[in-house]
């Protein structure tokens, strides 16, 4: 099963945006290999907009590479990628052109899902720039979604509508296996926050085979790049690590992979928090305290009767977290709490019951993962 949890790996566009070729596909093909991300689960590599010509072959129709950007051809790119035991992803756009005015898969789709499937893609990014008026935006996707069934090879299908059309209610039935539902992201905090915010009430979507997709991660970029913005620093990147992880989302990471530095490799590898991301039940993450407040407390369920529990301060100033046990369900008649573990640390901090208050500076997080224990 495709995406039995949500997808890891890394997409172009954040830090390369046009500027992508062969060597740069290489390069950071080596770089997740040798710095673990792969051991760490990061599998996808993905090719995002720009790749090819800016129009199709003439005489076969097809969307072909970019003579100059890759001039081996694109399977010598893919076969590369496999030969490192990653796995390769494309993009295209269920519009008449791509975002960057590329030729996309508008009324092409059974024709560019072969050709993705000749590549030896493992992955279709599908974007909706320059979709005719006309066009019936659900089933454009479910164009794709049966195109990619056809076409003789196993790809994950991301959509990637930006969260349109009520876009939570029926992407799943269209055969995609991750979806985005917001606007593109930016390397800062209010981005980062706006966005993971105004899906609070779309977690419950995301299951095992369709994950809700709030975009590439920003983390270790400071600004720089393709989307690049105020920035954040090392305590926001770990936050939004923390929240995507928390919301089942997928892990695109978005950063340069080969200058990643040593601080942001440990955060996006760290083992609790991507056991929560991953974790097989795929249950969603609920707000338990805090809808009108700065300082958010969200719960998920894990499977082996596990809990995580994260702390968020969205707000400009320090602040406490308050948590009542009752809102998860565990009672002060049923004797119960939980013992917490630091997901950051692994220092415990014993069993708590009936309430806490957390206290977590501006921007910051806490993550737990609780056991039941009286």
């Amino acid at each position: 099963m495709l995406s039995k949890t949500p997808p890891m790996g890394f997409n172009t566009w954040n830090t390369f945006g046009r500027n992508i070729n062969e060597q740069v596909i290489k390069e950071t093909a080596d770089a997740m290999v040798e710095k673990g991300l792969l051991d760490a689960g990061y599998e996808y590599l993905v090719i995002d907009d720009c790749w090819s010509e800016r129009e199709r072959d003439p005489e076969t129709g097809k969307i072909v590479p970019d003579k100059i950007k890759f001039p081996n051809g694109m399977k010598a790119v893919s076969d590369y990628v496999h030969s490192k035991g990653l796995k390769f992803g494309m993009y295209s756009c269920a519009g008449t052109r791509t975002c960057d005015n590329y030729p996309g898969s508008y009324d092409h789709e059974f024709l560019d899902a072969q050709t993705f499937a000749e590549y030896g893609a493992d992955f279709l990014k599908y974007d909706f720039c320059f979709k005719p008026v006309s066009a019936d935006g659900p089933n454009l996707y479910r164009r794709m979604g049966m195109a990619l069934k056809a076409c003789g090879r196993e790809i994950l299908f991301s959509a990637c509508n930006w969260g349109n059309d009520d876009v939570s209610k029926w992407i799943r039935s269209a055969g995609a296996h991750m979806y985005r539902s917001t606007g593109d992201i930016n390397d800062s905090f209010a981005s980062m926050r706006d966005i993971s915010m105004s899906q609070i009430d779309n977690l419950a979507y995301s299951a095992p085979g369709c994950f809700n997709d709030i975009d590439m991660l920003t983390i270790g970029m400071y600004g720089k790049g393709n989307v690049g913005s105020t920035g954040c620093n090392d305590t926001e990147y770990k936050t939004q690590f923390a929240i995507w992880c928390m919301f089942s989302a997928p892990l695109m990471l978005g950063g340069d992979i080969r200058t990643l530095s040593d601080d942001m490799l440990a955060l996006v590898k760290n083992k609790n928090l991507i056991r929560i991301n991953q974790d097989e039940e795929g249950r969603p993450a609920f707000l338990a305290n805090g809808a009108n407040s700065k300082c958010k407390a969200f719960a998920k369920l894990l499977s082996n009767n596990e809990v995580a529990i994260m702390f968020v301060n969205i707000g400009e100033d320090d602040d406490s977290c308050n948590f009542y046990f009752e809102d998860i369900g565990i009672t002060a008649s049923s004797g119960f709490g939980l013992e917490l573990t630091d997901a950051f640390t692994n220092e415990s901090i014993g069993v708590k019951k009936e309430f806490m208050r957390f206290p977590v500076k501006a921007h910051d997080c806490a993550v737990f993962i609780g056991k039941l224990a009286k």
